[in-house]
Protein backbone atom coordinates (compact mmCIF):
# COMPACT_ATOMS: atom_id res chain seq x y z
CA UNK A 1 0.00 0.00 0.00
CA UNK A 2 1.48 3.35 -1.00
CA UNK A 3 0.65 6.92 -0.06
CA UNK A 4 -1.45 7.50 -3.19
CA UNK A 5 -3.87 4.94 -1.74
CA UNK A 6 -4.02 7.03 1.43
CA UNK A 7 -5.36 10.00 -0.52
CA UNK A 8 -7.87 7.82 -2.34
CA UNK A 9 -9.20 6.23 0.85
CA UNK A 10 -9.27 9.57 2.72
CA UNK A 11 -11.25 11.11 -0.15
CA UNK A 12 -13.69 8.18 -0.05
CA UNK A 13 -14.20 8.57 3.70
CA UNK A 14 -14.83 12.30 3.29
CA UNK A 15 -17.31 11.75 0.47
CA UNK A 16 -19.23 9.08 2.39
CA UNK A 17 -19.29 11.22 5.51
CA UNK A 18 -20.71 14.16 3.56
CA UNK A 19 -23.33 11.87 2.02
CA UNK A 20 -24.43 10.73 5.47
CA UNK A 21 -23.32 7.10 5.32
CA UNK A 22 -23.84 5.25 8.59
CA UNK A 23 -21.00 4.74 11.03
CA UNK A 24 -21.05 0.98 10.32
CA UNK A 25 -20.84 1.62 6.57
CA UNK A 26 -17.88 3.94 7.09
CA UNK A 27 -16.05 1.41 9.26
CA UNK A 28 -16.75 -1.54 6.95
CA UNK A 29 -15.83 0.38 3.82
CA UNK A 30 -12.68 1.78 5.39
CA UNK A 31 -11.33 -1.60 6.52
CA UNK A 32 -12.22 -3.30 3.23
CA UNK A 33 -10.59 -0.51 1.19
CA UNK A 34 -7.42 -0.66 3.28
CA UNK A 35 -7.20 -4.43 2.89
CA UNK A 36 -7.83 -4.24 -0.87
CA UNK A 37 -5.01 -1.69 -1.14
CA UNK A 38 -2.55 -4.05 0.57
CA UNK A 39 -2.78 -3.15 4.26
CA UNK A 40 -2.96 -6.51 6.09
CA UNK A 41 -6.09 -5.83 8.14
CA UNK A 42 -8.11 -8.76 9.48
CA UNK A 43 -10.08 -7.17 12.28
CA UNK A 44 -11.25 -3.66 13.13
CA UNK A 45 -13.32 -2.04 15.86
CA UNK A 46 -14.26 1.58 16.48
CA UNK A 47 -16.36 2.97 19.29
CA UNK A 48 -17.45 6.28 20.70
CA UNK A 49 -19.65 7.28 23.60
CA UNK A 50 -22.85 9.11 22.77
CA UNK A 51 -25.54 11.24 24.42
CA UNK A 52 -28.51 8.95 24.91
CA UNK A 53 -30.90 8.29 27.83
CA UNK A 54 -30.26 4.52 27.70
CA UNK A 55 -27.08 3.71 25.75
CA UNK A 56 -23.62 4.89 26.73
CA UNK A 57 -22.23 4.51 23.25
CA UNK A 58 -22.07 2.69 19.93
CA UNK A 59 -19.42 0.39 18.46
CA UNK A 60 -18.69 -0.59 14.85
CA UNK A 61 -16.69 -3.62 13.80
CA UNK A 62 -15.37 -5.51 10.81
CA UNK A 63 -13.78 -8.90 10.21
CA UNK A 64 -12.10 -10.08 7.03
CA UNK A 65 -13.53 -13.62 7.30
CA UNK A 66 -16.20 -13.96 9.97
CA UNK A 67 -19.69 -12.55 9.45
CA UNK A 68 -20.39 -10.36 12.47
CA UNK A 69 -22.92 -7.70 13.42
CA UNK A 70 -21.38 -4.48 12.09
CA UNK A 71 -22.62 -2.33 14.96
CA UNK A 72 -23.98 -2.59 18.48
CA UNK A 73 -24.92 -0.30 21.35
CA UNK A 74 -23.49 -0.70 24.81
CA UNK A 75 -24.87 0.31 28.17
CA UNK A 76 -23.26 1.96 31.18
CA UNK A 77 -19.74 0.85 32.04
CA UNK A 78 -19.74 2.39 35.49
CA UNK A 79 -20.57 -0.68 37.57
CA UNK A 80 -20.59 -4.47 37.66
CA UNK A 81 -19.05 -6.72 35.04
CA UNK A 82 -19.24 -4.00 32.39
CA UNK A 83 -17.05 -1.74 34.53
CA UNK A 84 -14.56 -4.57 35.13
CA UNK A 85 -14.31 -5.34 31.40
CA UNK A 86 -13.88 -1.66 30.55
CA UNK A 87 -11.12 -1.17 33.11
CA UNK A 88 -9.24 -4.17 31.72
CA UNK A 89 -9.43 -2.94 28.13
CA UNK A 90 -6.74 -1.34 26.00
CA UNK A 91 -9.06 1.62 25.50
CA UNK A 92 -9.27 2.29 29.24
CA UNK A 93 -5.48 2.05 29.43
CA UNK A 94 -5.26 4.84 26.85
CA UNK A 95 -8.11 6.92 28.26
CA UNK A 96 -6.76 6.90 31.81
CA UNK A 97 -3.14 7.63 30.82
CA UNK A 98 -1.13 9.83 28.53
CA UNK A 99 -0.56 7.47 25.60
CA UNK A 100 -2.48 7.72 22.34
CA UNK A 101 -1.55 4.28 21.05
CA UNK A 102 -0.78 0.86 22.48
CA UNK A 103 0.47 -2.19 20.59
CA UNK A 104 0.75 -5.86 21.41
CA UNK A 105 2.66 -8.17 19.06
CA UNK A 106 0.63 -11.22 20.01
CA UNK A 107 2.55 -13.66 17.85
CA UNK A 108 5.93 -12.50 19.10
CA UNK A 109 5.75 -12.90 22.87
CA UNK A 110 4.07 -9.66 23.98
CA UNK A 111 1.85 -10.02 27.06
CA UNK A 112 -1.86 -10.69 26.62
CA UNK A 113 -2.76 -8.22 29.34
CA UNK A 114 -5.94 -6.53 28.06
CA UNK A 115 -9.50 -7.82 27.89
CA UNK A 116 -10.36 -9.66 24.65
CA UNK A 117 -6.71 -10.01 23.59
CA UNK A 118 -6.82 -13.72 24.35
CA UNK A 119 -9.71 -14.22 21.90
CA UNK A 120 -8.07 -12.00 19.30
CA UNK A 121 -4.92 -14.13 19.57
CA UNK A 122 -6.89 -17.41 19.48
CA UNK A 123 -8.43 -16.25 16.19
CA UNK A 124 -4.93 -16.29 14.67
CA UNK A 125 -4.08 -12.59 14.88
CA UNK A 126 -0.38 -11.88 15.33
CA UNK A 127 -0.42 -8.13 15.94
CA UNK A 128 -2.79 -5.68 17.62
CA UNK A 129 -2.83 -1.89 17.85
CA UNK A 130 -5.33 0.31 19.71
CA UNK A 131 -5.62 4.06 19.19
CA UNK A 132 -7.37 6.93 20.94
CA UNK A 133 -8.06 10.36 19.47
CA UNK A 134 -9.19 12.68 22.23
CA UNK A 135 -11.48 15.65 21.53
CA UNK A 136 -10.89 19.12 22.94
CA UNK A 137 -13.37 20.56 25.41
CA UNK A 138 -15.09 22.48 22.60
CA UNK A 139 -15.59 19.24 20.66
CA UNK A 140 -16.92 17.22 23.58
CA UNK A 141 -20.63 16.51 24.12
CA UNK A 142 -21.56 14.70 27.30
CA UNK A 143 -19.34 11.62 27.59
CA UNK A 144 -18.44 11.74 23.89
CA UNK A 145 -14.89 12.93 24.46
CA UNK A 146 -12.77 10.68 22.22
CA UNK A 147 -12.72 8.22 19.34
CA UNK A 148 -11.37 4.72 20.04
CA UNK A 149 -10.27 2.18 17.46
CA UNK A 150 -8.27 -1.02 17.31
CA UNK A 151 -7.00 -3.15 14.46
CA UNK A 152 -5.46 -6.62 14.21
CA UNK A 153 -3.69 -8.65 11.55
CA UNK A 154 -2.97 -12.32 10.92
CA UNK A 155 0.06 -11.53 8.76
CA UNK A 156 3.00 -13.76 9.82
CA UNK A 157 5.17 -10.69 10.37
CA UNK A 158 2.49 -8.55 11.95
CA UNK A 159 2.09 -4.87 11.09
CA UNK A 160 5.10 -3.20 9.51
CA UNK A 161 6.19 0.30 10.47
CA UNK A 162 4.79 1.42 7.12
CA UNK A 163 1.42 -0.19 7.90
CA UNK A 164 1.20 1.63 11.21
CA UNK A 165 2.17 4.93 9.58
CA UNK A 166 -0.71 4.47 7.10
CA UNK A 167 -3.18 3.77 9.91
CA UNK A 168 -2.00 6.83 11.85
CA UNK A 169 -2.76 8.99 8.82
CA UNK A 170 -6.14 7.50 7.96
CA UNK A 171 -7.77 6.71 11.32
CA UNK A 172 -8.21 10.40 12.30
CA UNK A 173 -10.09 10.96 9.03
CA UNK A 174 -12.31 7.98 9.81
CA UNK A 175 -12.85 9.27 13.35
CA UNK A 176 -13.88 12.70 12.09
CA UNK A 177 -16.41 11.22 9.64
CA UNK A 178 -17.88 8.91 12.29
CA UNK A 179 -18.08 11.78 14.76
CA UNK A 180 -19.98 13.93 12.24
CA UNK A 181 -22.54 11.17 11.65
CA UNK A 182 -22.79 10.55 15.40
CA UNK A 183 -23.50 14.23 16.06
CA UNK A 184 -26.42 14.10 13.64
CA UNK A 185 -27.72 11.02 15.41
CA UNK A 186 -27.35 12.74 18.79
CA UNK A 187 -29.25 15.80 17.53
CA UNK A 188 -32.13 13.59 16.40
CA UNK A 189 -32.12 11.66 19.67
CA UNK A 190 -32.21 14.79 21.81
CA UNK A 191 -34.99 16.27 19.68
CA UNK A 192 -37.07 13.08 19.91
CA UNK A 193 -36.53 12.67 23.66
CA UNK A 194 -37.44 16.24 24.52
CA UNK A 195 -39.94 17.13 21.78
CA UNK A 196 -41.50 13.83 20.77
CA UNK A 197 -40.96 11.89 17.56
CA UNK A 198 -43.26 13.84 15.24
CA UNK A 199 -42.32 17.29 16.53
CA UNK A 200 -38.64 16.31 16.39
CA UNK A 201 -38.98 15.22 12.78
CA UNK A 202 -40.52 18.54 11.84
CA UNK A 203 -37.85 20.52 13.68
CA UNK A 204 -35.07 18.46 12.08
CA UNK A 205 -36.66 19.15 8.69
CA UNK A 206 -36.20 22.85 9.31
CA UNK A 207 -39.45 24.04 10.86
CA UNK A 208 -37.82 26.17 13.55
CA UNK A 209 -39.07 29.68 12.73
CA UNK A 210 -41.15 31.37 15.39
CA UNK A 211 -44.82 31.42 14.40
CA UNK A 212 -44.33 28.55 11.93
CA UNK A 213 -47.37 26.36 12.53
CA UNK A 214 -50.10 24.40 10.81
CA UNK A 215 -53.75 23.91 11.61
CA UNK A 216 -54.51 20.25 12.22
CA UNK A 217 -57.38 18.18 13.52
CA UNK A 218 -56.28 15.78 16.21
CA UNK A 219 -57.51 13.66 19.06
CA UNK A 220 -56.14 15.15 22.27
CA UNK A 221 -55.06 13.34 25.43
CA UNK A 222 -54.40 14.91 28.81
CA UNK A 223 -53.65 12.76 31.83
CA UNK A 224 -52.38 13.17 35.35
CA UNK A 225 -51.98 11.11 38.49
CA UNK A 226 -54.61 10.44 41.12
CA UNK A 227 -53.73 12.02 44.49
CA UNK A 228 -50.24 12.99 43.36
CA UNK A 229 -50.02 15.90 45.81
CA UNK A 230 -51.00 13.71 48.77
CA UNK A 231 -48.60 10.97 47.72
CA UNK A 232 -45.70 13.42 47.29
CA UNK A 233 -46.37 14.77 50.80
CA UNK A 234 -46.41 11.25 52.25
CA UNK A 235 -43.50 9.43 50.60
CA UNK A 236 -39.78 10.23 51.10
CA UNK A 237 -38.51 12.94 48.71
CA UNK A 238 -36.13 10.50 47.01
CA UNK A 239 -39.15 8.39 45.98
CA UNK A 240 -40.89 11.17 44.01
CA UNK A 241 -38.77 11.01 40.86
CA UNK A 242 -38.91 7.16 40.63
CA UNK A 243 -42.69 7.34 41.07
CA UNK A 244 -43.06 9.92 38.30
CA UNK A 245 -40.73 7.93 36.06
CA UNK A 246 -42.67 4.69 36.58
CA UNK A 247 -46.06 6.20 35.78
CA UNK A 248 -44.73 8.38 32.97
CA UNK A 249 -43.17 5.27 31.40
CA UNK A 250 -46.44 3.36 31.22
CA UNK A 251 -48.41 6.38 29.96
CA UNK A 252 -45.88 7.40 27.32
CA UNK A 253 -45.24 3.86 26.09
CA UNK A 254 -49.01 3.24 25.76
CA UNK A 255 -49.45 6.45 23.75
CA UNK A 256 -46.51 5.66 21.48
CA UNK A 257 -47.59 2.06 20.91
CA UNK A 258 -51.01 3.32 19.79
CA UNK A 259 -49.47 5.80 17.35
CA UNK A 260 -49.71 8.98 19.40
CA UNK A 261 -47.15 11.69 20.05
CA UNK A 262 -46.37 13.01 23.52
CA UNK A 263 -45.82 16.77 23.41
CA UNK A 264 -45.57 17.81 27.05
CA UNK A 265 -44.72 16.43 30.46
CA UNK A 266 -46.17 18.92 32.92
CA UNK A 267 -45.26 17.71 36.40
CA UNK A 268 -47.35 14.56 36.69
CA UNK A 269 -49.37 15.50 33.58
CA UNK A 270 -49.02 14.27 30.00
CA UNK A 271 -50.28 16.09 26.90
CA UNK A 272 -50.42 14.03 23.71
CA UNK A 273 -52.01 14.12 20.28
CA UNK A 274 -53.14 11.51 17.78
CA UNK A 275 -52.87 12.91 14.26
CA UNK A 276 -54.74 11.68 11.23
CA UNK A 277 -57.05 12.59 8.40
CA UNK A 278 -59.95 10.45 9.65
CA UNK A 279 -61.36 11.52 13.06
CA UNK A 280 -62.75 8.07 13.82
CA UNK A 281 -59.28 6.55 13.42
CA UNK A 282 -57.56 9.10 15.65
CA UNK A 283 -60.22 8.54 18.32
CA UNK A 284 -59.80 4.78 18.01
CA UNK A 285 -56.04 5.19 18.50
CA UNK A 286 -56.55 7.31 21.61
CA UNK A 287 -58.94 4.73 23.10
CA UNK A 288 -56.46 1.99 22.25
CA UNK A 289 -53.78 3.91 24.16
CA UNK A 290 -56.13 4.22 27.14
CA UNK A 291 -56.74 0.46 27.10
CA UNK A 292 -53.01 -0.27 26.85
CA UNK A 293 -52.34 2.06 29.74
CA UNK A 294 -54.84 0.26 31.98
CA UNK A 295 -53.13 -3.07 31.25
CA UNK A 296 -49.72 -1.60 32.03
CA UNK A 297 -51.00 0.02 35.23
CA UNK A 298 -52.17 -3.33 36.61
CA UNK A 299 -48.67 -4.77 36.23
CA UNK A 300 -46.93 -1.64 37.48
CA UNK A 301 -49.11 -1.30 40.58
CA UNK A 302 -48.69 -4.98 41.40
CA UNK A 303 -44.89 -4.65 41.16
CA UNK A 304 -44.77 -1.45 43.22
CA UNK A 305 -47.12 -2.85 45.86
CA UNK A 306 -44.95 -5.98 46.16
CA UNK A 307 -41.99 -3.69 46.89
CA UNK A 308 -43.98 -1.72 49.48
CA UNK A 309 -44.00 1.44 47.32
CA UNK A 310 -46.83 3.89 46.76
CA UNK A 311 -49.33 3.14 43.98
CA UNK A 312 -51.86 5.32 42.21
CA UNK A 313 -54.08 5.61 39.13
CA UNK A 314 -54.16 7.85 36.07
CA UNK A 315 -56.91 10.33 35.19
CA UNK A 316 -57.43 10.82 31.46
CA UNK A 317 -59.36 13.38 29.45
CA UNK A 318 -59.97 12.77 25.72
CA UNK A 319 -61.13 15.40 23.24
CA UNK A 320 -60.92 16.12 19.51
CA UNK A 321 -60.64 19.40 17.69
CA UNK A 322 -58.65 21.75 15.53
CA UNK A 323 -55.37 23.04 16.99
CA UNK A 324 -52.36 24.99 15.80
CA UNK A 325 -49.29 22.76 15.80
CA UNK A 326 -45.91 24.46 15.62
CA UNK A 327 -43.46 26.92 17.16
CA UNK A 328 -44.35 29.54 19.74
CA UNK A 329 -42.12 31.54 22.06
CA UNK A 330 -39.37 34.12 21.78
CA UNK A 331 -36.49 34.36 19.34
CA UNK A 332 -34.23 32.78 21.97
CA UNK A 333 -36.57 30.10 23.35
CA UNK A 334 -39.14 28.22 21.27
CA UNK A 335 -41.53 25.43 22.07
CA UNK A 336 -42.99 23.06 19.47
CA UNK A 337 -46.47 22.33 20.77
CA UNK A 338 -50.21 22.61 20.17
CA UNK A 339 -52.32 25.61 21.11
CA UNK A 340 -55.98 26.46 20.79
CA UNK A 341 -59.25 26.20 22.71
CA UNK A 342 -59.34 22.42 22.30
CA UNK A 343 -56.10 22.11 24.30
CA UNK A 344 -57.57 24.08 27.18
CA UNK A 345 -60.74 22.01 27.05
CA UNK A 346 -59.00 18.63 27.25
CA UNK A 347 -57.05 19.70 30.34
CA UNK A 348 -60.30 20.88 31.98
CA UNK A 349 -62.00 17.62 31.07
CA UNK A 350 -59.20 15.63 32.71
CA UNK A 351 -59.44 17.76 35.86
CA UNK A 352 -63.19 16.93 36.09
CA UNK A 353 -62.31 13.27 36.69
CA UNK A 354 -61.77 13.99 40.37
CA UNK A 355 -65.16 15.62 40.75
CA UNK A 356 -67.11 12.75 39.19
CA UNK A 357 -64.90 9.96 40.60
CA UNK A 358 -63.99 8.49 37.22
CA UNK A 359 -60.60 7.79 35.71
CA UNK A 360 -61.67 8.57 32.13
CA UNK A 361 -63.80 11.37 30.68
CA UNK A 362 -64.54 11.87 27.01
CA UNK A 363 -65.87 15.03 25.39
CA UNK A 364 -69.09 15.11 23.37
CA UNK A 365 -67.06 16.00 20.26
CA UNK A 366 -64.87 12.93 20.76
CA UNK A 367 -67.94 10.74 21.35
CA UNK A 368 -69.55 12.06 18.16
CA UNK A 369 -66.43 11.18 16.15
CA UNK A 370 -66.56 7.53 17.20
CA UNK A 371 -68.38 5.26 14.71
CA UNK A 372 -72.03 4.96 15.72
CA UNK A 373 -71.82 1.23 16.31
CA UNK A 374 -69.09 1.74 18.93
CA UNK A 375 -70.86 4.47 20.88
CA UNK A 376 -72.81 1.87 22.82
CA UNK A 377 -69.67 1.36 24.90
CA UNK A 378 -69.99 4.96 26.15
CA UNK A 379 -72.01 6.13 29.11
CA UNK A 380 -73.05 9.75 29.55
CA UNK A 381 -72.13 11.06 33.00
CA UNK A 382 -73.87 14.42 32.70
CA UNK A 383 -73.56 17.93 31.37
CA UNK A 384 -70.86 20.08 32.94
CA UNK A 385 -69.53 23.61 32.73
CA UNK A 386 -65.76 23.46 32.39
CA UNK A 387 -63.68 26.11 34.12
CA UNK A 388 -62.54 28.74 31.63
CA UNK A 389 -64.62 27.23 28.81
CA UNK A 390 -67.68 29.13 27.61
CA UNK A 391 -69.91 26.26 26.60
CA UNK A 392 -71.07 23.49 28.88
CA UNK A 393 -70.98 20.03 27.38
CA UNK A 394 -71.94 16.46 28.03
CA UNK A 395 -69.12 14.19 29.14
CA UNK A 396 -68.88 10.44 28.66
CA UNK A 397 -66.92 7.53 29.99
CA UNK A 398 -66.51 3.85 29.20
CA UNK A 399 -68.81 1.53 31.15
CA UNK A 400 -65.75 -0.26 32.56
CA UNK A 401 -63.80 2.91 33.39
CA UNK A 402 -65.13 3.55 36.89
CA UNK A 403 -62.57 3.63 39.67
CA UNK A 404 -62.70 0.70 42.02
CA UNK A 405 -62.45 3.02 44.98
Amino acid sequence: MDYSDVSTIAAWITEQGLKGASEAELMTGFCAACRDAGLPLDRGLALMDTLHPVHEGRAFRWDSVEEIEPEFEYGPTSSGEAASNWQRSAFYHLWSGNEREVRRRLGFGDPIDFAMLDKIAEAGNTDFVAMMHRFSEAGTIGEMDCFFSHFATKHPEGFSDHDLAILRKLVPVLGLAIKCIALGRIARTIAEVYLGEDAARQVMEGKISRGKSERISAALWFSDLLNYTKISDRVPPEEIIPLLNDYSEVAISAIHEAGGNVLKLIGDGVLAIFKGEVPAETCRAALSAESLLREKLVKLNAARAADGRATTDVYIGLHIGDVFYGNIGSQDRLDFTVIGPAVNEVSRIASMCRSVDLNLLISSDFAAAIPEGQRTALACVGRYALRGVQRAQELYTLDSARLDN
